[in-house]
């Protein structure tokens, strides 16, 4: 079984900067994709960005402000978020998956506040 760890949540001002980081418990092999989801209070998870067999796609509402990297060899997977919004506030999820199954991290606080 793999865990994922987050790390690098935490407050952040309008306009600035954040980098989340996920790592796998293990090395993982056949990775299929790798991460990130958000959920806000009252709102269901929604993808962030996400590679899918080495395609990036991002949402709508963060292109050009995220930037996702993926290290396959060590299993991880980053979030660069710049010129954050308040409505980027929100517990934010790594996910991965592999041909044995689907990941999920247990989440990461971003608040975005002056």
């Amino acid at each position: 079984q793999v865990q994922l760890v987050e790390s690098g949540g935490g407050l952040a001002p309008p306009g600035g900067s954040l980098r989340l980081s996920c790592a796998a418990s293990r090395i993982m092999f056949s990775i299929r994709a790798m991460g990130w989801y958000r959920q806000a209070p009252g709102s269901q998870r929604e993808l962030v960005a996400i590679v899918i067999s080495g395609v990036t796609n991002y949402a709508d509402s963060v292109k050009g402000r995220f930037t996702i990297s993926i290290d396959n060899n060590k299993s991880t997977v980053d979030l660069q978020m710049n010129s954050l919004k308040p409505q980027d506030s929100a517990t934010y999820y790594c996910y991965a998956r592999d041909r044995f199954g689907t990941y999920w991290g247990q989440g990461t606080r971003v608040t975005v506040s002056s």
